[in-house]
């Protein structure tokens, strides 16, 4: 946004830009000047009683004025003030010299009409018309962008660069004046929306009305790409006929706490500066000479912190080099781009990676504005503080436990209230014990409130005013920007977990449209232990699954008969995640009692695996195992197949990541099964010396799970020992056998050399 001031008998208008600290300087000389009774500025009227506040004491900015709908409160409109901002100076300066200060855009009352609702160029809009994901719109003219047009115009890559040149460092009065005749050219050759013509309207009828019955001095501050609009004629008449029939809404407003990174353009803030951090030094610095060596000094410590070695005579030659670069450009001071480059030459030595480290820091910023106490909240910290009361539970610095029964009133209405909180990055509550443990009616949480939780909060309003449409909003967005199944499961239980029925209804729908069209084994059947476990925990609350059932039932079926296939020739990478989705996956359908068919569906699909020999081995070897475990496989067939994949014939690689799958986590089989015994101790005496050290590490990873005790009554096992007396039956030749092995394992412990005696 761009802002003039004039004194209304003049009628001069020099530009002024919105968020530019020169421009804020120069306002100020204005008012100062001028003196005037009356100042105007470019915002919505029906908010001026808002602006006083602006001096509070405890008013911190940067700040930003909020209004929504009180009947669609997902609806809200953003005016940002910067502490540089020419409207935030212009104000304060009014407040404080007594004289009457008022906004003079059309009231945003009569802005929330779904077929007029266009923009300012200073406001930054949310709309939420749950349950379609919300897109916030920053509403910076996206039809125009002077300054850019301008700036190429000149040579310069944008609008900022050329901004800063002709009106932050330099910035003489007679660029000012000619930026308007500029303006005025650009204007031609633009169509203005119906909104944007009644805006400039209103303003033209305040204005007037100002101007008929002011005694003093009028100030005027407003968009500078409005000064031909304001500067031409125009009679009262077709003013006031081009607002007729806007509909007037009930609105409500309230100062909000700002982010410096949200003033910034990369956020989407259409009326943003590039740097809001830089403009900031700007401000304080004002003319000093010396705006550039401190600005140096502050890059310097910052790469110090960083652990850059950074000397003092760096930081000189920062400043030397940007003043010369300056020079060559024909500048009248360095800026932010001579500083920048300055930096990178001589304290990361042309290095652009540690200027990335810690350039969000100087440009950006992580400064939070405060809004006093004493003020109205905004909407989703006074709806919070709502859902608190009604919850019975209080904000506290400390920490606290809470174990919550959900099978009480209360007990859900808080654990929906830190369900939902979570979803919006609030951790208020973290969840602590058995982790997601879903088939239960107790959860357990650790409560402590930080005070930067009301900044995700204020943030959060894109989404919506209260916490449950703002809670709804950002998860189906969230669904709809996510392609990974397993992952739209998680955001659908998260969505059960905090009772947000549309937003489970566009999850259930987005993975019912994934999963028609993925041909991915992997990504069906990684979903399945997640949405199993969703569907339980809505049974347990009372809640209609019957759609998530028939979206894992496609899924499972889609799995059972694409596995098999899909465990050929697996990359390591792949057959890692394979290896730790198919029991899982297998646990999932034992909990989910999906009925007979698709029981024997999925227990075909395993003993495919397990029995083909083109599977992938350590994928075939888990396959076995679940078949042995659930008994879809006999002793004598599971004993024939692990024999066959771990034969002398077999490549020791091949036979290796069999057992792997086959014996990991699943000690106590071998305790107890004495045939899986004998397939073993024989793979393992078929070894030569160079297999059996190459197999070492994988035995200690098979048999790590077990337990000292497991580990001991293995062995005992081994060496003939009566489980039921606990004693040892002796073997014929035990001394004859023992000796060579013995012998080889003293030289592996010693790291010796060995052979086979």
């Amino acid at each position: 946004m761009h802002l003039p001031l004039t004194k209304i008998s003049l009628q001069t208008y020099p530009g002024i830009r919105h968020h530019g600290p020169g421009s804020a300087r120069r306002v100020l000389s204005r008012l100062d000047a001028l003196r005037p009774g009356k100042v105007l500025i470019d915002g919505p009227a029906d908010l001026t009683d808002q602006l006083p506040h602006l001096t509070h004491p405890q008013m911190v900015p940067p700040v930003a004025l909020l209004a929504y709908n009180e009947k669609q409160p997902e609806r809200a409109v953003f005016w940002p003030f910067a502490e540089y901002s020419p409207e935030y100076q212009a104000a304060v300066w009014a407040i404080r010299h007594g004289a009457e200060l008022a906004f003079i855009d059309l009231p945003v009352a009569q802005r929330f009409d779904p077929s007029e609702i266009t923009t300012g160029d200073e406001e930054t809009s949310c709309e939420n018309n749950d349950p379609a994901p919300p897109e916030p719109v920053l509403v910076a003219p996206q039809n125009h962008d002077p300054f850019t047009i301008l700036g190429q115009l000149l040579g310069y890559e944008d609008g900022e660069s050329f901004w800063n040149d002709f009106f932050e460092t330099e910035g003489g009065e007679d660029a000012f004046d000619a930026i308007d005749t500029a303006i005025e050219a650009l204007r031609a050759e633009q169509d203005l929306t119906q909104m944007e013509a009644r805006r400039e309207a209103h303003m033209r009828l305040e204005i007037a009305k100002a101007a008929k019955e002011a005694e003093a001095p009028v100030a005027v501050i407003f968009g500078v790409w409005h000064v031909p609009a304001l500067k031409a004629k125009h009679t009262a008449k077709a003013d006031r006929d081009l607002l007729k029939g806007l509909k007037k809404e009930k609105i409500k407003s309230s100062w909000v706490p700002w982010t410096s990174p949200r003033l910034s353009r990369a956020s989407g803030y259409g009326a943003g500066v590039q740097a809001p951090k830089w403009y900031e030094h700007l401000w304080r610095a004002g003319s000093d000479e010396g705006a550039d060596a401190a600005w140096s000094v502050h890059i310097a410590r910052l790469m110090h912190e960083a652990g850059h070695v950074v000397s003092t005579a760096s930081s000189i030659e920062v400043i030397r080099l940007a003043r010369s670069l300056a020079a060559l450009r024909e500048r009248p001071r360095p800026g932010l781009e001579e500083l920048r480059e300055a930096a990178i030459a001589c304290l990361s030595f042309g290095e652009v990676l540690p200027w990335r480290e810690i350039e969000t820091q100087p440009l950006l910023g992580s400064d939070v504005g405060h809004v006093p106490a004493d003020l109205p909240l905004a909407p989703l910290l006074e709806d919070l503080t709502r859902q608190q009361k009604k919850a019975k539970l209080k904000p506290q610095a400390l920490e606290k436990e809470l174990s919550l029964d959900l099978r009480t009133s209360s007990g859900l209405t808080r654990s929906t209230l830190l369900h939902r909180l979570n979803a919006l990055d609030v951790p208020w509550g973290k969840k602590v014990g058995s982790g997601r443990s879903r088939g239960t009616f107790r959860e357990n949480w650790l409560l402590r409130w930080e005070p930067e939780y009301a900044v995700e909060l204020v943030e959060k309003l894109i989404y919506g005013t209260t916490i449950e449409t703002a809670c709804s909003a950002r998860l189906s967005e969230q669904m709809q920007q996510e392609t990974s199944l397993a992952a739209l499961s998680d955001l659908t239980f998260t969505a059960l977990t905090a009772q947000i029925p549309r937003a489970v209804d566009v999850g259930i729908q987005r993975m019912d449209d994934i999963a028609a069209l993925t041909d991915d084994c992997g990504a069906l059947l990684s979903a399945v232990p997640a949405l199993v476990e969703t569907i339980r925990y809505g049974q347990a609350r009372e809640t209609n699954t019957d759609a998530l059932i028939a979206i894992v039932t496609r899924m499972v079926t889609q799995g059972a008969i694409a596995l098999p296939l899909a465990a050929r020739g697996l990359a390591p990478d792949e057959a890692a995640r394979f290896f730790e989705m198919l029991p899982a996956t297998q646990r999932a359908i034992g909990l989910a009692d999906l009925g007979d068919d698709l029981t024997h569906a999925w227990a075909a699909a395993l003993q495919k695996v397990a029995l083909e020999e083109r599977s992938t081995p350590i994928v075939a070897g888990v396959a076995a195992r679940l078949c042995y475990e659930a008994a879809y496989l006999d002793e004598d067939a599971v004993a024939t197949r692990v024999t066959q994949a771990i034969s002398p014939g077999v490549l020791i690689a091949d036979a290796a990541g069999f057992f792997e799958g086959f014996f990991t986590g699943s000690g106590q089989r071998l305790i107890h099964d004495s045939a899986l015994r004998r397939v073993v101790d024989a793979w393992l005496l078929s070894l030569d010396e160079e297999g059996f050290v190459a197999h070492l590490p994988l035995l200690r990873r098979v048999f790590s799970g077990m337990d000292k005790n497991e580990r001991h009554e293995l062995l005992g096992r081994l060496l003939g020992r009566n489980a039921a007396q606990g004693e040892f039956e002796l073997v014929e030749n035990a001394d004859e056998i023992w000796a060579p092995h013995a012998q080889i394992l003293t030289r592996i412990l010693n790291k010796e050399p060995t052979h086979v005696p």
